[in-house]
């Protein structure tokens, strides 16, 4: 099903029960993002905020559920686009076990055959029923997010560009801080498209054009987040997800081409002859604030938009968010392209939630000869977007990798430590933190796979009279103010892996005296796998020890072998100072106290039922008090 903007999006949320609409005022600037905050994780429904201050209401979470995702993309399953594909894939090449051995980039060819190309119209579109020629960005309701954002951020634009040389062009998804009622900044990142076109223009001496879509087909959202290769144009998807070609304007003040049913169309150019901006800080999807940085200056030509139009957006902060959808809409489309193009032997994909898609990818394959583990692993650490990837693991059927617990039990059976990890160092997200240099760190590749020739290493689990032993241990750490708190639940389920905090804000030299006292104990003949953070952390919540281990740690910096079988991963922060990190470290993303007290006191006027208690007042703990609280201290 394809959809003529966003306002038949949130009709057919409705009929679904999938939307709640909220008529008192709510303030863009630090509220929504807290009444949002609650919904989502509540696995609330999408929120239609009509008084907003502004003459646009703000569709938010819109893509926050499995169902509203499939929604989005106009089908009843995700499933079925992934099949779509497949098929789509196996009928050009004669049978299903014909794999595409090309490359991705011959997508276009292929779906050309399905007419779902693109098609420009000369047309005015609908987007452009209103053109305001002097533009004013201040008629936008633009959130401010979190209390310590440089400003307000316009959190669902797909912006579009192209190559002033081969005419390639791009929708991606690039976050704009508000600067002034004309400009934004522009924050592409060094590895994205849009900044490979701006370096194009910059050689070419020329004004680069930029317009900018809100809203419209909530599909053209999806296809600005999806791993493309470079040069797809992500329309071809669009259109082969909603079954229907989407028709193209030319703007108004540039030559660049949108949807003609988008909701709001901002128009204007980046000048690479004029100083980059300071933009940031940004409560990131990381569940840090991203640091500010410069990035280019976009300058407003034009602002149009359709009678009646939507503002979407979207908040990004401690996973799970909005965004965890998305991911996962990701992992059942794009399964079997990379299957068809890169591994054949790949049956599954997944990047849990504490991983913030980047940190943590696990991969099942069929495995049929030694080695295969890490031939895989060696060719998704180059593989486009899994470039970024810090902890790739790879596992044998038949193992449910969305199954915790069954799949660390097998990760922790099936690897040697002294000869499945493989170590590396490459490029990185520019939001890691953790490592020494930006954007660029170490990463670690886990063969977990069944050994072939009898080479899998059986699992390691304490028998009771053992863990007594450990616990002794483990208590005596404590008394000595080594370790702060500790969890050793995961035995409970055949999982050897302990869970210990420090303080290592008062001792940085912590981790070592950690290491020391565990080997003394001899705990580490009980456990494999330890992971230390901060005692800032609750050790008994698994889903935020896990997100905290793989966004603060460097795995090859931070990994320490204890013994042949027990290694530790140091999941805390590294602190700024003389001698120690060289690099600054963000503070946690929540609300304040203020927008938090606000926000209960509207409650009972929002009719989204029983109070909702903000998440910030747990994740608060987590936060380093220091004069300035984008950096902890």
């Amino acid at each position: 099903m394809a959809y003529s903007g966003l306002n038949e999006f949130i009709v057919k949320l409705e009929e679904e029960g999938e939307l709640k609409r909220i008529q008192p005022f709510v303030n863009p600037s630090l509220e929504i993002t807290d009444v949002a905050d609650r919904i989502t994780r509540s696995k609330g429904p999408a929120l239609l905020f009509e008084n907003t201050g502004t003459d646009f209401p703000i569709l938010i979470n819109a893509f926050g559920s499995i169902r509203r995702m499939s929604l989005a993309i106009g089908r009843d399953d995700l499933e079925d686009a992934g099949k779509d594909i497949e098929q789509l894939f196996a009928k050009l090449t004669g049978s299903a076990s014909n794999y595409i051995t090309g490359k991705f980039s011959r997508l276009p060819g292929l779906i050309r055959l399905s007419g779902i190309l693109p098609v420009k119209t000369r047309s005015r579109g609908t987007c452009q029923q209103i053109i305001k020629m002097d533009p004013d960005l201040g008629i936008l309701p633009v959130l401010k997010c979190w209390p310590y954002d440089g400003g307000r951020f316009v959190t669902l634009p797909v912006v579009h560009t192209c190559h002033p040389v081969t005419g390639h062009v791009n929708a991606g998804m690039y976050r704009m801080q508000i600067l002034d009622k004309k400009t934004t900044a522009m924050h592409w990142q060094m590895h994205k498209t849009g900044a490979n076109h701006f370096e194009a223009w910059k050689k070419s001496g020329r004004k680069m054009p930029v317009s900018v879509v809100l809203g419209g087909d909530p599909v053209y959202t999806y296809a600005a987040t999806a791993p493309l290769p470079e040069n797809v144009d992500e329309y071809i998807l669009a259109g082969f997800l909603r079954k229907k070609k989407v028709r193209l304007v030319k703007c108004i003040t540039n030559d660049i081409y949108i949807p003609e049913d988008a909701d709001i169309v901002i128009e204007g150019y980046v000048d690479p002859e004029q100083e980059s901006v300071w933009e940031g800080p940004f409560g990131d999807h990381t569940g840090f604030y991203s640091l500010a940085d410069w990035y280019p200056k976009f300058r407003v030509t034009c602002i149009t938009h359709r009678k009646n139009a939507v503002y979407p957006a979207t908040i990004v902060g401690i996973p799970p968010q909005e965004d965890s959808y998305i991911t996962q809409a990701t992992e059942r489309i794009f399964l079997n392209p990379i299957r068809m193009t890169l591994q054949s032997e790949i049956t599954d994909l997944h990047m849990p939630d504490p991983g913030v898609a980047h940190n943590l990818v696990v991969v099942k394959i069929n495995k049929s000869y030694p080695g295969q583990g890490m031939k895989v692993i060696n060719s998704l650490f180059g593989a486009g977007q899994m470039m970024f990837t810090k902890y790739l693991v790879v596992v044998s059927e038949p193992v449910d990798i969305r199954d915790y617990k069954v799949l660390m039990k097998n990760i922790l059976a099936n690897t040697d430590f002294s000869n499945d990890l493989l170590y590396y160092k490459g490029p990185l997200d520019v939001l890691d933190h953790a490592s020494d240099t930006f954007a660029f760190g170490g990463k670690i590749g886990i063969d977990a796979t069944i050994k072939i020739d009898n080479e899998n290493l059986s699992a390691m689990i304490p028998a009771g009279d053992q863990l007594t032993e450990a616990v002794s241990g483990l208590n005596r750490l404590t008394e000595n103010q080594i370790t702060k708190a500790y969890n050793i639940e995961c035995t409970d389920f055949g999982v050897p892996v302990l869970i210990i905090s420090v303080n290592r804000y008062l001792d940085n030299n912590i981790i070592g005296k950690v290491a020391k006292g565990l080997m003394e104990e001899r705990i580490t003949e009980f456990f494999r796998l330890i992971l230390v953070v901060d005692h800032t952390v609750n050790v008994e919540d698994f889903f935020i020890v896990a997100w905290q281990v793989l966004a603060n740690s460097d795995p090859v910096r931070d990994h320490y072998t204890l013994s042949d079988s027990s290694i530790l991963i140091d999941g805390t922060i590294k602190l700024y100072q003389p001698g120690g990190f060289k690099r600054k470290w963000p503070n946690i993303v929540c609300a304040d106290e203020n927008t938090v007290h606000t926000v209960d006191q509207k409650w009972d006027s929002l009719n989204l039922g029983s109070l909702i208690p903000s998440p910030s007042v747990v994740f608060r703990q987590l936060k380093r008090q220091g004069q300035d609280e984008i950096i902890m201290k």
